[in-house]
């Protein structure tokens, strides 16, 4: 995808940095809500004064550049012909549960438009622009361009290469295992209470998630977000074995491929892989993952399931809550 170093952009402020950024926070107000639409926040600046703003919040509801505007008040709605508006995302040029957000702007006779990046969705994509441009818009694109592009990663995945955003998490012992060796039984406890939370808080952000045929037939995991607030995940079981009974709402596939195919059929743009070692390491040596989590406990269990290998050292270790965090970026 097209990058823009911001700071070669033309006729960018540190202001204008300052309300992107603003921006920004509005759009990760919509993190539990916006998909499979992307987090688009909006500012709408006049004489050095924020006048409106808004963010979108679920699909088939207004963008965040139709709630900022309409924020504006009657009083401050003739300042409109010499504002600004910041936004995240460029916008929309194209007519789907809502009308296109571009010609809005050139209605609303905004003076100047800020754009955080190009939106990658083949409908827009640089469109939403053209037409800002074409109507005499002042247009600026660039502005916090990564942190923009970061917010929306896992949008920009599904449309660029047509698969899930793939997070991959688990946890291991001190001395480099995941589990005991079982075929039955409970398995070990390497999480505490805290990264527990911190999981099914990563689980309310993903649309679904995926274990291995054995690690369903295992432990029968719930794969739900009941340690804390938002959606369930669509649950998915990978393997080839059709002896084991699913429920009916869970997503069975022989092939990462035929997974991955079906998940970007159905519009699901994330996707987080909890194991067990097999499952992870086969996406780890197809270079099929985006971001990787390793939780490091105090517990030695001796000997057991090897944790999965991944092909370099950690981006970024950090200790929370008393427990390493190790985590990987491609």
């Amino acid at each position: 995808m097209p990058r823009k170093d911001t700071s070669s952009a033309p006729n960018v402020t540190a202001a204008d940095a300052e309300y992107m950024r603003r921006a920004l926070q509005l759009a990760r107000c919509g993190r539990l809500t916006a998909a499979p639409n992307p987090m688009v926040g909006a500012v709408v600046v006049a004489d050095g004064r924020i006048i409106g703003e808004g963010y979108h919040i679920r699909p088939g509801e207004g963008h965040a550049e139709v709630n900022a505007l309409a924020s504006v008040s009657e009083a401050d709605r003739a300042l409109l012909p010499r504002s600004t508006m910041y936004v995240s995302l460029e916008p929309c040029a194209h007519y789907g549960r809502t009308p296109p957000c571009a010609e809005l702007l050139v209605r609303s006779r905004i003076r100047r438009v800020v754009v955080g990046c190009i939106d990658p969705f083949a409908k827009v994509s640089g469109r939403g622009v053209a037409i800002l441009r074409e109507a005499g818009i002042d247009v600026t694109v660039g502005v916090l361009e990564d942190e923009c592009l970061r917010l929306n990663r896992r949008f920009i995945t599904f449309h660029s290469k047509r698969r899930p955003y793939i997070l991959l998490k688990w946890a291991r012992s001190a001395d480099g295992f995941i589990d005991r060796e079982r075929t039955g039984g409970t398995a070990a406890r390497l999480s505490t209470p805290a990264t527990q939370a911190e999981v099914h808080r990563l689980r309310s952000e993903t649309e679904a998630i995926l274990v291995g045929r054995r690690t369903w037939q295992l432990d029968s995991p719930r794969l739900d977000v009941r340690r804390w607030f938002g959606r369930a995940p669509l649950r998915c079981v990978l393997g080839r074995s059709t002896d084991i009974a699913l429920p009916d709402d869970v997503l069975r596939a022989d092939t990462i491929d035929s997974l991955l195919r079906e998940l970007h059929a159905r519009g699901v743009q994330s996707l987080l892989v909890e194991g067990g070692r097999h499952t992870l390491q086969s996406f780890i040596d197809l270079g099929l993952w985006d971001e990787a989590r390793e939780e490091v406990a105090a517990l030695r269990l001796g000997s057991g399931v090897p944790a999965p290998r991944m092909p370099r050292p950690a981006d970024r270790e950090e200790t929370v809550w008393g427990v390493t965090v190790r985590q990987w970026e491609q």
